[in-house]
Parts: C-alpha cells; structure tokens; sequence
C-alpha cells in the first residue's frame, strides 16, 4: 500500500534521475542540484557508491528529499531504508516487491508501463506510479489514453525525458512529475561542473506550469 508519495512528489516538478560513482560526489552535487531549486533527488542501486551517497545526503542535507532507485526486491528495499531513503522507485513491480514494501513505512514509486500493470497497482493502492520506459512505453499519447479509463492514477514518467520533451509531459493532468538525468549528467558529475548542474536545475523547474 502506498503511503506518503503524495507528499513528495506534487513539490517536485523534475526529478534528477543519478548515477553516482563516488561517494564524495554525493553531497557537492545534491547542494548544486537544490541551490538549482531541486530538493527530490533519486540515487539509482546501480553502483557500490549508491546507499553511501544516500547516506551523506539524508545526513548532512535533510532539506532533500532522498530517494533510491531501480529498487528490484526486498532487500533493496531494507538498505535503502537503513540508508536514510525518504522514498523508493521501482522500474516495474512484482507480488513480492509490492508485499516486502507493506513491511516498511518508506513509500514505493512503482514502475508500469501498460494499462494492465497500471491497473494492477491501483488495485493495490498505488495512485501514483513511474511511468517507464516512458517515451518507449508511448510517450504523451499513452499517458493521454491511459488518463480516460483510469483518471484517479498519476504518473512520473521517467526514460527518454530530455529538455526538449519535458514540458510536454508536465502539461498532462495525470502527470505530477517527470524523472530525467539530463541536468546532471555523468559527464557533467565527472568533471565536478557543479556550476553547469545548478545552471541547468533551474532551467528544469522553470519547465514546470
């Protein structure tokens, strides 16, 4: 059962979707990314560095709300927790994510990417889910379609969202927020542009109607 997601996404508008390969990358680039005006961030399970830089951020910045991502089972959900995680995204969802996340108070973004999976997960109490791969999935035009039969469901549509695209999402009803990584992209992280990261946040919120 979903818990208070509705209290974190509505503020968000553009989520950073990131990869962080080093810990001490971790506190520099979420003070560039709400000095930017982005204070919901998701750290994705996708390297050693991930729960390390959750850690620091939820330590030292408890003014971001901290989120881990590509949340797979159970004991992704248990580290995350102990990391400080204020929420946790999925790609998509299966019975025993959607049972081990009823176990913990941290509340699930769960991913879907057709009619049926979004119906599964309202039907578990899920009213706001991650729309992914989102332009794979079918992009605005899906998202239009879904919003007929199923208008109490919001989405965060995340994969393929870019600069150019993003507005488009964020006009749409049953959109409440977008997932991207363009403002703080690897290379961007690598070479420590903090400045360019916070120069391109802004330019994120401004997407928001």
């Amino acid at each position: 059962m979903q818990k208070n997601i509705a209290d974190i996404l509505p503020v968000a508008g553009v989520v950073p979707v990131l990869v962080i390969e080093h810990p001490e990358d971790a506190l520099p680039l979420a003070a560039a990314l709400l000095e930017g005006g982005l204070s919901v961030l998701e750290i994705t399970l996708r390297t050693e560095a991930a729960l390390d830089a959750v850690e620091r951020i939820a330590k030292h910045l408890p003014e971001v709300q901290i989120g881990t991502g590509t949340i797979l089972n159970g004991d992704d959900l248990r580290r995350s927790t102990e990391a400080g995680a204020s929420f946790v995204v999925s790609p998509g969802a299966t019975e025993r994510l959607l049972a081990a996340a009823d176990d913990y108070d941290v509340p699930l973004l769960p991913g879907a990417a057709s009619v049926s999976e979004v119906m599964r997960l309202f039907e578990r109490g899920y009213r706001y889910q991650k729309f992914f791969p989102a332009q794979a999935a079918g992009g605005t035009p899906m998202l239009k379609s879904i919003a007929g039969p199923l208008a109490e469901v919001r989405f965060c549509p995340t994969g393929g969202i870019s600069p150019d695209n993003a507005a488009s999402y964020l006009t749409l009803g049953n959109v409440i927020c977008v997932g991207g990584s363009w403002m703080a992209s690897s290379a961007l992280v690598r070479e420590k542009n903090w400045a360019e990261i916070t120069r391109l946040s802004r330019q994120a919120v401004a997407l928001k109607p």
